[in-house]
C-alpha cells in the first residue's frame, strides 16, 4: 500500500491564543513602568503626599487630594565634589537659582510654626531663589538620596539652640523626598529630639544648649525686661555632653544667646556679669562669655574617651535688625541678598565671629594629637549677606502676642537655610580626603620628632 503523497498545510496561528500570551507580556512592560512614575514618600506621619513627575520641568505635588505645582529636585545620582579641593568654599556670591525651592511649607510637616512664612502670608518668595556660588568652584546642591547613602547606618546631631533646630528640620524637609523620619525621642520635651530614618539606620538628634555649659534663669525679668541667666563658663552642659558618645557626627553652634543679661559663674561662684547693671559687680564683655563657653565645650568633647566621631562647628549666623534693638522695633525687611562688597563683617558680629575661631583653632591642634576629628562650616559671612531670609512678622498672625514680634534671627523655611545643609553634605562628601591629609601630616610631624629625638 502507498502512502498518499499530499502538499505540505503551512501551520495557521489561533487569534485567541495569540492574545492570550501577548496580552499578558505588556502587562508585565507597562505597569512596572507606570509604578516607577509615582514616588511616594514613606513614614509621613500627618499627611497623604504623592509626587507625580510630568513631562515639563515641574512636578505635581498632591497633598490629601489638593495638587500644586513645585520645581523638580536635582536628580539623586552621583554629585561630584568640588572641582578644585583647594577652594575655600565659604567665600563667594549668592547667585540667582529659579529651580528652587526643593519642598513646600505645605509638603513637609518639620517646619516650625515661627518659620512657616508662607503660611503666615508672606507676600514676596524671591529669598527662596538663591543658591550659593563659591568664587572658585561649584558647591554641588543638596542630593537626599546621596547624603542618606553617606550616613547609612550613622547618626548626626545638633548641639545647640533653636537656630541649630532650625537647620535640623531643614534638613528633614530635604530628606523628605527620599523618606521621612520616625519619631523615637526618649523625652517628650521638643527640646531633645531623635529621628531614625528606617530605609537607612540614621539616627537624627538635636539638643538644645543655648549657652552649651551649665545655666538657668535667675530672674525673669532682669535689666531689660528679658530675663537674666547665671551661666556657669565652666562647666559644660552635661544634657548633651553625656549623650554625644553614640554618635559619629555633631553639628555645633552657638552665639545668640550670649547677647542677653547673665552673671558669669567659674568654680561655683560669683566673678562678675555682661550688662546686668547691679553695682559693684565686674561687668565682663559678651566674647569673654561665649569664648569661654566654647572652651568648656570643646575641654568636654576632648575628655570623653569613647566618643569618636567628627565635630563641625557651624559658625555664628548674624541677625539683621535695622531701625532698633529685637525688643525694640527692630525688624528685617530687605528682599534681596548683598553682594559681598556691600556689606562687611564688623562690630558685635567680628567680636563673637572670631572668639568661636580662637577657640576652634586651639582645640583643633589639640584633636590632631589625640585622634578627635574637627571642621568648619564658616557660615559666618555668608548669612551676613542673606537680610531677606528672616521671617520678621511672617512667623505667627498679626493678633498674635508673642515675644520675638519680628524675627530676624531665625531663617524661613524654605529658605537660605537650606544652603547650610549643602555645605554640610559637601563636608561629609570630602570627609575622607580631609582625614588622610591630616594623618599624612601627623605622620610627618612625628618622623620629624623622632629624627630630632635621633639626632
Amino acid at each position: 500500500m502507498e502512502v498518499p503523497l499530499t502538499k505540505p498545510q503551512k501551520n495557521k496561528i489561533n487569534p485567541k491564543l495569540f492574545l492570550q500570551i501577548a496580552f499578558p507580556l505588556i502587562l508585565l512592560i507597562i505597569i512596572p513602568f507606570q509604578l516607577s512614575k509615582i514616588i511616594t514618600f514613606k513614614n509621613s506621619p500627618k499627611q497623604n503626599i504623592i509626587i507625580s513627575p510630568t513631562s515639563s520641568s515641574n512636578s505635581h505635588i498632591i497633598i490629601n487630594n489638593a495638587q500644586q505645582v513645585y520645581n523638580a529636585p536635582p536628580k539623586h545620582g552621583p554629585l561630584p565634589r568640588t572641582k578644585n579641593p583647594k577652594c575655600d568654599i565659604f567665600s563667594g556670591e549668592w547667585v540667582p537659582n529659579p529651580d528652587a525651592p526643593y519642598y513646600t511649607n505645605t509638603s513637609c510637616w518639620a517646619i516650625h510654626e515661627h518659620q512657616n512664612c508662607m503660611k503666615y502670608g508672606r507676600p514676596d518668595s524671591e529669598f527662596m531663589k538663591w543658591k550659593w556660588k563659591p568664587n572658585e568652584c561649584e558647591l554641588p546642591l543638596f542630593n537626599p538620596s546621596q547624603f542618606l547613602e553617606i550616613v547609612r547606618g550613622k547618626s548626626l546631631a545638633f548641639v545647640g539652640d533653636s537656630v541649630s533646630r532650625n537647620q535640623m528640620q531643614s534638613l528633614i524637609c530635604l530628606l523628605s523626598r527620599v523618606e521621612y523620619p520616625i519619631d523615637v525621642s526618649y523625652t517628650k520635651n521638643e527640646h531633645f529630639k531623635r529621628w531614625y530614618y528606617q530605609s537607612y539606620n540614621f539616627t537624627l538628634a538635636s539638643f538644645w544648649t543655648p549657652f552649651l555649659v551649665k545655666a538657668q534663669e535667675s530672674d525673669p525679668n532682669g535689666p531689660t525686661g528679658t530675663g537674666i541667666f547665671g551661666v556657669h563658663l565652666d562647666e559644660a552642659d552635661e544634657s548633651w555632653t553625656t549623650q554625644i558618645d553614640e554618635f559619629n557626627f555633631i553639628v555645633l553652634s552657638a552665639g545668640h544667646w550670649f547677647s542677653r543679661s547673665m552673671m558669669y559663674y567659674e568654680k561655683g561662684e560669683l566673678i562678675g556679669c555682661r550688662y546686668c547693671q547691679i553695682p559693684n559687680i565686674k561687668e565682663y564683655t559678651i566674647t569673654y562669655g561665649i569664648q569661654t563657653a566654647f572652651h568648656t565645650a570643646y575641654r568636654a568633647i576632648l575628655g570623653r574617651k569613647n566618643f569618636k566621631g567628627v565635630v563641625y562647628l557651624r559658625t555664628y549666623a548674624p541677625s539683621h535688625f535695622e531701625g532698633g534693638e529685637w525688643n525694640k522695633g527692630g525688624n528685617c525687611l530687605r528682599q534681596k541678598p548683598y553682594k559681598s562688597n556691600e556689606i562687611g563683617l564688623e562690630g558685635l558680629d567680628l567680636d563673637l565671629y572670631m572668639a568661636q575661631l580662637v577657640e576652634f583653632n586651639e582645640a583643633k591642634k589639640l584633636g590632631l594629637k589625640s585622634g578627635l576629628k574637627l571642621r568648619l562650616i564658616d557660615m559666618t559671612r555668608p548669612m551676613l549677606m542673606r537680610p531677606d531670609g528672616h521671617p520678621t512678622r511672617y512667623g505667627h498672625w498679626a493678633h498674635e502676642n508673642v515675644t520675638l514680634y519680628n524675627d530676624c534671627v531665625h531663617w524661613c523655611l524654605p529658605g537660605p537655610i537650606d544652603t547650610w545643609n549643602d555645605f554640610l553634605l559637601e563636608m561629609l562628601r570630602n570627609e575622607g580626603v580631609i582625614s588622610k591629609e591630616e594623618k599624612i601630616v601627623l605622620h610627618a610631624k612625628q618622623r620629624k620628632l623622632k629624627s630630632n629625638i635621633l639626632f
